[in-house]
C-alpha cells in the first residue's frame, strides 16, 4: 500500500514540528517527534551521534549545541523544502532544509536527512542526520 496524502501530510507535519519543540526547550516532549530508539546525528557539530530519546539525549542536546542555551541557540529552527520518498508503507525517507535564525542576525542552514516510521502512536523520526551547509555552491 502507498503512502496516502493523509501520510504525507502527517509528516510533513512531524518534521516540522521539531522547531517549535526544540525552540521552547520542551526536550521532555521528544517522544512525539522521535522514536525511542533515535540515532540522532549531529556528528558534524557534537562530535558524535546521539542515540535514544532519554535524559542522556536530552543533556548531550544542549551540550552539543544541538540545543544551545542563551545566544548560542538560534530564535527560530526553520525547517523547509520537505521532500518524502516511500521505501515501505511504513516507512520513508525525508530530506529537509533547517534554517536557523541566530540572535544577531545571521542565519545558518543545514540538510536534514530524516528516516521516519509509521509507529502505533503516529510517524516518528527514527534516524536524523544533520549535514551542514558551509560554503555556498561553486563550480
Amino acid at each position: 500500500m502507498a503512502l496516502t496524502a493523509d501520510d504525507h501530510l502527517a509528516i510533513h507535519e512531524l518534521v516540522s514540528w521539531h522547531g517549535h519543540l526544540f525552540d521552547n526547550g520542551e526536550l521532555d516532549r521528544l517522544g512525539e517527534l522521535f522514536t525511542s530508539d533515535i540515532v540522532y546525528d549531529a556528528s558534524e557539530f557534537t562530535g558524535e551521534p546521539i542515540p535514544g530519546i532519554d535524559e542522556d539525549m536530552r543533556i548531550a542536546a544542549v551540550a552539543g549545541g544541538a540545543v544551545a542555551l542563551g545566544d548560542r541557540n538560534p530564535l527560530g529552527h526553520h525547517v523547509t523544502n520537505i521532500v518524502v520518498t516511500e521505501k515501505t508503507d511504513s516507512e520513508a525517507e525525508v530530506r529537509s532544509k533547517g534554517i536557523g535564525v541566530m540572535t544577531d542576525g545571521r542565519s545558518v542552514t543545514v540538510t536534514y536527512e530524516d528516516i521516519v516510521v509509521r509507529a502505533s502512536d503516529g510517524w516518528r523520526i527514527r534516524h536524523r542526520k544533520l549535514i551542514p551547509r558551509r560554503k555556498p555552491l561553486t563550480r
